[in-house]
């Protein structure tokens, strides 16, 4: 069973740039397609990204597509999320989730498709 701890959030204005982590703890991450979702206060968690197992295969939310890019490296047990040209509505608790994937290309974009989460951190992009 995998622990996923993510870190890197906090307070930015309009047009700055975050870069989230996820470390991952007690499984092999190699073996785990990986997402990161997000929830606005009062709004339903939604998907903002995805990765396959090795990396090579990527999805991404259309609010989020060209400013946001998912990344892993499997040496370090780590996902990443880079976050460019941020806006306001960006504004969210960040969770990144894990999948045990079959199949090396398999990348998930639904939220019931992943079995772990993290804690989530905290996003605010000021106007």
């Amino acid at each position: 069973q995998v622990q996923l701890v993510e870190s890197g959030g906090g307070l930015v204005q309009a047009g700055g740039s975050l870069r989230l982590s996820c470390a991952a703890s007690g499984g092999t991450f190699s073996g785990y397609a990986m997402g990161w979702f997000r929830q606005a206060p009062g709004k339903e968690r939604e998907f903002a990204a995805a990765i396959n197992r090795s990396g090579g295969s990527t999805l991404y939310a259309d609010s989020v597509k060209g400013r946001f890019t998912i990344s892993r490296d499997n040496a370090k047990n780590t996902l990443y999320l880079q976050m460019t040209s941020l806006k306001p509505e960006d504004t969210a608790v960040y969770y990144c989730a894990a999948k045990p994937a079959v199949f090396s290309g398999d990348v998930y974009r639904s939220l019931n498709s992943y079995d772990y989460w993290g804690q989530g951190t905290q996003v605010t992009v000021s106007s």
